[in-house]
């Protein structure tokens, strides 16, 4: 075959482009074929906790411990002031210890993974377990968010699905989770449909 008759490569997704805007470009790109049964698998978002859905526990942290200094300065008083100071340092120190450690596990410990075909969820800190569900075996994708949750722009979202490991997945602390829903439950419905003409071509 000569240079001319060689069949220029395919071009490459676009880097900028968001995770709904790949998603509906890959959905365009299988539509447009005769043969929309081999759809490659791309990723199309990946996340974990975000440091924003504890906005609210760092602020209510900070409220007690100014509380709890004020209360002490004002009725600490003779031989006991120090053990009492003493209690109070360490009753604060021991609270915050726990608040970031939880804030740690929970960053360190999840990460999620969606692609045109699955959705994949590790978990764990020295040993990490990796499970996959098919979007297909999705049924369901809500979410949920609190008052602060709702102004710092995340939540929690529950995967309802046929998966005999994970009949219910929740995600905490997910950011921008109306989004990221709409984005899961879309694989969901594509797949679905896409799957549905493969079995009618049979």
């Amino acid at each position: 075959m000569s240079n001319d008759e060689q069949t220029p490569p395919a071009p490459a997704s676009n880097p900028s482009q968001s995770p709904r805007e790949q998603f509906e470009s890959a959905v365009a790109k299988a539509n447009s074929g005769d043969d929309n049964r081999n759809v490659p698998e791309r990723t199309l978002w990946q996340g974990g906790y975000c440091a924003k859905a504890m906005y609210g526990t760092w602020i209510g942290s900070a409220v007690v411990t100014v509380l709890v200094l004020v209360a002490v300065a004002l009725f600490a008083r003779g031989d006991n002031a120090g053990t009492i100071w003493a209690i109070a340092g360490a009753a604060i120190l021991l609270w915050w210890c726990v608040a970031i450690g939880v804030y740690l596990y929970r960053k360190f410990s999840v990460h999620y993974e969606l692609t045109t075909q699955r959705f994949i969820h590790q978990s764990g800190l020295l040993t990490r377990t990796t499970d996959r569900i098919e979007v297909i075996d999705i049924d369901d994708v809500s979410f949920t968010q609190g008052i602060i949750q709702r102004m710092l722009g995340v939540g929690t979202i529950t995967i309802t699905s046929s998966d005999r490991s994970h009949p219910k997945l929740v995600l905490y602390g997910i950011d921008k989770v109306p989004e990221v829903a709409t984005l899961i439950d879309d694989v969901r419905r594509e797949e679905r449909r896409r799957r549905s003409l493969h079995i009618e071509s049979i």
